[in-house]
């Protein structure tokens, strides 16, 4: 039944609202956060200074060794940059820019299929998903994934009404650029719309196999176009792949970005790798003779490295922050990890609500074929959010900020099914009852989940409880003494609204501070003073390299990306990091080290505390003079400790 005229405005009054909301979440304040993850903020710097670094995603202006991500993400990036200049707000505000963005196209998918309530519902879900928020607000490139993803699924459901080849192209397509944001990660929702396709695509079962194969190739050709490029190139014409064990684009996909992130999965599948050496270290040279031990004078005990990607200063203590087994941010694998207290305050507010919602509307839609549009957009949702929940229930390598990728679809089915719960609670006497109880099994997930943080915001469990049980129970009473069907409507939206509480807090909390690196949202960023992000550097030590480089094409070379980051961010200049992002790069060996200082690329060489250094380091501090320059303790790659400085130029 279309809305009458009032109930239309009203809507579109809602969602501006909503609107308005996701604008402040994702960029008031947003200048606080710095250069964010400074080993992306690097990348970004050094591909503005060549064509080959901005081609090849180099992360030192010196062409060295590349990012761990293909290019695409990082080019809009450079594009904010050279547009706004160089500054933390420019690199940001493509992802900020992506999330607004990303809202206002999931009300529209909802919205042309399920209504305009669905549709808002569905985009005021999808603005107060605590994850989204904190990786939108920060440079990973996660949030231009997902607005690329979304549109996929706009040309899809073209081609799913029209039965149209070009639309699935278009779909494929833009996969296919999500894949050179972020690799596999976009194939994640290639089940999804493809099977989609196959199942309820309105066209004949043959032509349906045949544009699938023809946007096969489609989605193949865009996703390893630039790949294939790479890997053809001579290495020695472009620089070394960051994170891949045998330099090429294919083993980073496979390896890195591919089967370490599956954990449990690859466990159960046998296809689990060799397990990385710890960063700070860099893989053993077999062909090269061993050196004896060098002491290193001085040296304060190591202490145990930054998380992967977060390559800036290191996370001050916080009060009660999220435990688990092992100290990880995502907590052991299990069927109910999503729920644990790393994960559950990230993205798990709506899960079972979302669930039973998808249940009851798609009870409502008799089996038809083909599939009416409901079907379709339903059929949609749930294989994009099943198959993700199961892969972050058992993945090994991944930061909370990957959950993201399940927002778009849990936050569609919020809409869909609080809509069929309506439908069902004014339609059918029985079936009312599950539009409360949805309200109260929504309630008791939140519930689990404030549990753990009992000594913040403490007045919201008993807020959730009791303004849950008086509309559930509001609901009940309508049922069985008929109520106008207005209060009804009223009472279930101050039911639904209560359970957006919560969550809403919670996405508020990355607007209080900054927190560079590894983005998240929690109580623990609510309980720090409001700071601005500051770039760490050391004046002194960067005045020493510049003084005493020589005619050195690299300022100074180091172990990883973590400590060299800072540097390129504060000079501009060259900086080698030696074993890529987290120091396990195999990318010299030590007779190739030796060659390089021989012809004056780098001689000054700044080496953090380490328990067990490699075998180059351990070359270098044999082989090397180390200077009286000594860093304060705290500079960034060396927490607590004193990274020492060696010059090969004086033996």
């Amino acid at each position: 039944m279309p809305l009458s005229t009032r109930a239309h405005w009203l809507a579109r009054g809602a969602l501006g609202a909503v609107l308005l909301l996701a604008i402040v979440l994702h960029f008031f304040r947003l200048d606080q956060e710095g250069f964010a993850n400074l080993y992306y903020a690097a990348t970004v710097k050094s591909m503005l200074m060549s064509w080959r670094n901005f081609f090849f995603a180099s992360f030192d202006p010196g062409g060295f060794v590349t990012v761990d991500k293909p290019p695409f993400g990082f080019w809009v990036q450079a594009f904010s940059a050279l547009v706004f200049g160089f500054r933390g707000w420019s690199l940001l505000l493509p992802q900020a820019l992506a999330g607004v963005l990303s809202v206002a196209l999931l009300y529209h998918l909802v919205a042309r299929v399920f209504g305009a309530w669905a549709g808002v519902i569905a985009a005021l879900a999808l603005t107060v998903t605590p994850i989204s928020i904190a990786a939108n607000r920060n440079n990973t490139i996660d949030s231009q994934l997902v607005f690329a993803l979304l549109l996929a699924v706009w040309a899809l459901g073209r081609a799913l009404e029209r039965g149209r080849l070009r639309w699935l192209i278009v779909s494929a397509i833009l996969i296919g650029i999500g894949f050179n944001i972020k690799m596999l990660q976009a194939y994640m929702v290639l089940p999804a719309i493809w099977l989609t396709y196959l199942i309820a695509a309105r066209t004949r079962w043959g032509w349906r196999v045949i544009h699938l194969a023809l946007a096969t190739i489609a989605l193949i050709v865009v996703s390893f176009a630039w790949v294939a490029v790479v890997d053809l190139t001579p290495p020695e014409d472009r620089p070394y792949v960051g994170s891949s064990q045998n330099n090429t684009e294919m083993e980073l996909i496979v390896g890195h970005n591919g089967v370490a992130r599956l954990g449990a999965i690859a466990n159960m599948l046998g296809l689990q790798r060799a397990p990385r050496q710890p960063p700070g270290q860099l893989a053993r040279v077999p062909a090269a003779p061993a050196q004896p031990r060098q002491p290193i004078p001085n040296q304060p005990p190591s202490q145990p490295p930054a998380p992967p990607g977060q390559p800036g200063q290191p996370r001050q203590p916080i009060p009660n922050p999220p435990r688990a087994p092992g100290g990880d941010e995502t907590g052991a694998p299990g069927i109910l990890r999503l729920f644990n207290q790393q994960l559950a305050g990230q993205i798990a507010w709506f899960l079972p609500f979302a669930i039973l919602g998808f249940v009851v509307a798609a009870a409502q839609t008799r089996f038809h074929y083909p599939f009416t549009r409901e079907q379709q957009q339903l059929l949609l949702w749930m294989l994009w959010l099943a198959p993700m929940i199961l892969f972050f229930s058992f993945a090994g390598l991944f930061h909370r900020y990957y959950l993201e990728m399940l927002a778009p679809a849990l936050a569609a089915l919020v809409g869909a099914g609080f809509v069929a719960l309506w439908r069902a609670y004014t339609r059918h006497a029985a079936r009312g009852m599950i539009l409360p109880l949805a309200l109260l099994i929504g309630a008791a997930t939140q519930v689990a989940i404030l549990w753990h943080w009992t000594n913040w915001n403490g007045w919201l469990i008993p807020f959730v409880i009791v303004a849950t049980l008086a509309a559930a129970l509001g609901l009940i009473v309508a049922r069985i003494v008929p109520a106008p069907i207005l209060l009804c409507a009223l009472i279930a939206a101050f039911g639904l609204l209560v359970l957006f509480a919560a969550p809403t807090l919670w996405s508020f909390t990355p607007l209080l501070s900054a927190d560079s690196g590894l983005p998240f949202a929690g109580p623990e960023l609510a309980t720090r003073p409001a700071r601005r992000a500051e770039l760490p550097q050391d004046a002194r030590l960067i005045a020493y390299l510049r003084a005493n480089r020589g005619d050195a094409k690299f300022l100074v070379a180091t172990t990883d990306a973590k400590t060299a980051a800072p540097i390129i961010l504060a000079t501009g200049e060259p900086v080698m990091a030696l074993g890529g992002f987290s120091g396990s790069d195999p990318i010299l060996t030590r007779d190739e080290l030796a060659e390089r200082i021989a012809l004056n690329d780098v001689r000054l060489f700044l080496i953090p505390p380490q328990n067990n250094p490699s075998e180059l380091m351990r070359w270098i501090i044999a082989n090397c003079a180390r200077v009286s320059y000594a860093p304060p303790r705290g500079l960034p790659g060396a927490p607590g400790g004193e990274s020492q400085l060696y010059d090969c130029a004086r033996r």
